[in-house]
């Protein structure tokens, strides 16, 4: 049986090299030299790594795999942080990693058409050469592939005022499982001509069809940065100035990133590169920015809106960036987060997604319950929380790898009782695959596997991530 297996396998393969050429098949070592995440320097286990140089290459290659029951799974620049892209040696791989071009910067219409495998870094550079803007943000600019922060419906720094990916894909193109090129590289704001397509590609982690290129909407290029790090004795104080931020400086106001003390610390403090420039003594510090494509007065409105906010009380100290380091340093300090991979391990990363008027006290609850079974943990809590985004870490001496799962209960459990969400930003995939029923009902369950259904029905892409077919 073994025998035979492998000859359909090397049979498949022959099919695919003479599709997609030799250069578009990788297999054995050249396949195993390469790491299976950014994050993740464990190799690559794949029959072979497919790199289709185009959208007809990624249809060849779907109906031959799909005609064998071949899975794949679809890879953008490997930055996931929920193993949504992990492989199993039976399976193939599929990079967009070849096809990475800027096809197109229309500046009347304020969009730009990339192809999937474009690292966000390009995207942005390409669109602000050209006087545009891009808005999405996220510290893995440089690896992340658009592709991929389509399928995971990326948010980042901006989306209090931008929104997530699904609001900044005028148009997309995917490939289905069987082959079919669903082409939908729509440019305009509005088109309600019956279901918008695309949005089912947006989010679905690679397990609906692959996206190869797409229609991003652009903004003018900010011609202003407002940016201060601010600290508080209280959460209050928090979701005060950002009431107050949101009412002063309404779409002005891009990001509103909150630090606990000990992220702060973490982050300010050697090995990281930062120097505090506020006190490191204060429970809370918010990074706030606003960005503007007007000539003039922004600067005025964020310097009143400080001065208003510090006369009622809702920030201790502040420091406002003057130069375009001074803000570069101020944003090092919030972006600094790979420094708990690098010097913790193992730790524990997680996204969530709650109302902000409950922050405080699931982060209470959360420390309070790592305590009872582990001692004295860290538990570094940031994020974006204007969007209802936390980002937690979580590392203890008394802390395994075998207790990752325990760990999970006490971070998801409490999200239900206050409508929040298991992931905000970061996807399903494998590691979060067991807590989606506390973020969807069971109706909503059965309709997402119902889609799978007619859109994968012999469920060969990236099976098993986000629900189990059966």
């Amino acid at each position: 049986m073994d025998n035979r297996m492998d000859e359909i396998t090397a049979s498949l393969i022959d099919q695919l090299k003479t599709a997609l050429g030799e250069q578009g098949v990788l297999t054995s070592e050249a396949v195993s030299a390469r790491q299976s995440g950014y994050f993740d320097s464990a190799p690559i286990a794949a029959k072979a790594l497919l790199r289709p140089a185009s959208t007809s290459e990624v249809a060849a290659a779907l109906r031959l795999c799909s005609t064998a029951r071949q899975v794949v799974v679809p890879f953008g620049g490997l930055t996931n942080l929920v193993h949504n892209t992990t492989t199993l040696p039976t399976d193939m791989a599929l990079s967009l990693e070849r096809m990475n071009a800027i096809e197109e910067i229309d500046l009347m219409n304020r969009s730009m058409i990339v192809q999937a495998g474009a690292a966000l870094q390009k995207v942005q550079e390409s669109a602000s050469e050209a006087g545009l803007f891009f808005p999405l943000d996220l510290t893995a600019r440089g690896s992340a592939a658009i592709g991929g922060l389509i399928a995971n419906n990326a948010g980042g720094m901006r989306v209090l005022r931008y929104g997530m990916m699904r609001s900044l894909v005028l148009g997309l193109e995917a490939v289905l499982a069987d082959g079919t090129v669903l082409t939908s590289m729509n440019k305009m704001l509005k088109n309600n001509a019956g279901y918008d397509l695309k949005q089912l590609f947006i989010g679905s982690e690679g397990t609906l069809g692959v996206v190869t290129r797409a229609v991003l909407r652009l903004w003018p290029n900010p011609r202003s940065h407002a940016t201060a790090l601010v600290s508080m004795h209280s959460f209050s104080q928090v979701s005060g100035l950002l009431a107050l931020a949101q009412a002063e400086m309404g779409e002005q106001l891009a990001s509103f990133e909150v630090m606990w003390n000990d992220f702060y610390r973490l982050t300010t403090t050697p090995p990281a590169q930062s120097n505090p420039p506020i006190s490191q003594e204060f429970p809370f510090y918010v990074l706030l920015e606003t960005l503007e494509a007007g000539r003039g007065g922004e600067q005025q409105v964020f310097a009143s809106f400080l001065d208003n906010a510090y006369d009622n009380g809702l920030f201790s100290e502040a420091v406002v960036a003057k130069t375009g380091a001074q803000r570069s340093a101020l944003w090092r300090i919030r972006e600094d987060s790979e420094l708990i991979e690098a010097n913790y391990h193992p730790s524990f990363s997680f996204d969530v997604s709650l109302p902000v008027s409950a922050m405080e006290r699931y982060v209470e609850g959360v420390q309070a319950a790592l305590f009872d079974p582990f001692g004295k943990v860290k538990c570094w809590v940031y994020g974006h929380v204007a969007d209802g985004n936390l980002h937690l870490n979580i590392w203890g001496e008394a802390i395994l790898e075998s207790d990752h799962s325990a760990v999970e209960q006490i971070v998801y459990r409490p999200l239900s009782a206050v409508g929040g969400s298991v992931s905000a930003e970061h996807g399903i995939g494998l590691d979060k695959k067991p807590y989606l029923h506390l973020s969807r009902t069971p109706e909503e369950i059965v309709i997402m596997r119902r889609i799978k259904a007619a859109l994968d029905p012999y469920g060969i892409l990236n099976p098993g991530k986000i629900f189990d077919l059966n």
